[in-house]
């Protein structure tokens, strides 16, 4: 069965920081291209940030640049989405998603494979 299973989510105090894990079960993610999502309470799921299958290019909605950095380690078929400073408006759940043909990385259709979410909490 193929799935991505994200870990990493929790509750966090505003300006700190957590990595949320998405790790391909059933398949391997090298031919892969990532993409990061969020859905906040009352609103439509939005990209966050995207990396291609070898690692080699990467980017970011303007709202998280600089704060937030995408990575993957294909050997263990595994992305990470490094948060840093987080704020309360970063809360929300957290979808990874995979597909082998993105051309618009930021078009949820252009992806095959979802994760479950993870919920991510900011609160002091």
């Amino acid at each position: 069965q193929f799935q991505l299973v994200e870990s990493g989510g929790g509750l966090v105090q505003p300006g700190g920081s957590l990595r949320l894990s998405c790790r391909a079960s059933g398949f391997t993610l090298d031919y892969y291209t990532v993409g990061w999502f969020r859905q906040a309470p009352g609103k439509e799921r939005e990209w966050v940030s995207w990396i291609s299958s070898r690692g080699g290019s990467t980017n970011y909605a303007d709202s998280v640049k600089g704060r937030f950095t995408v990575s993957r380690d294909n050997a263990k078929s595994t992305v990470y989405l490094q948060i840093n400073s987080l704020k309360p408006e970063d809360a929300a759940v957290y979808y990874c998603a995979g597909g082998v043909k993105v051309i618009i990385w930021n078009r949820e259709a252009e992806y095959n494979y979802w994760g479950q979410g993870s919920q991510v909490t900011v609160s002091s």
